[in-house]
């Protein structure tokens, strides 16, 4: 005669792998989707990036621009 404790707790570890199978799936998903978001996100950080350069350069050019017209108002 089988155990019947044994054949439940067969029953629970089929159970449970398969769970574990089906998390370990989606795991590899989520990290899957997550790869293709850091890949999409890797152009918007580049086009941030030359934005800020960008603004920079025109708040310095408006500065230099701005003392060059003070200095020349103040020859006249």
């Amino acid at each position: 005669m089988e155990n019947p404790h044994a054949e439940r707790q067969n029953v629970l570890l089929q159970r449970i792998i398969k769970n574990v199978d089906k998390c370990t799936e989606n795991v590899l998903e989520l990290n899957h989707c997550l790869e293709e978001i850091v890949r999409a996100n890797e152009q918007v950080r580049i086009a941030a990036e030359l934005v800020t350069k960008y603004r920079k350069n025109v708040q310095y050019n408006l500065e230099a621009t701005r003392g060059s017209q003070t200095e020349t108002e103040e020859q006249e």
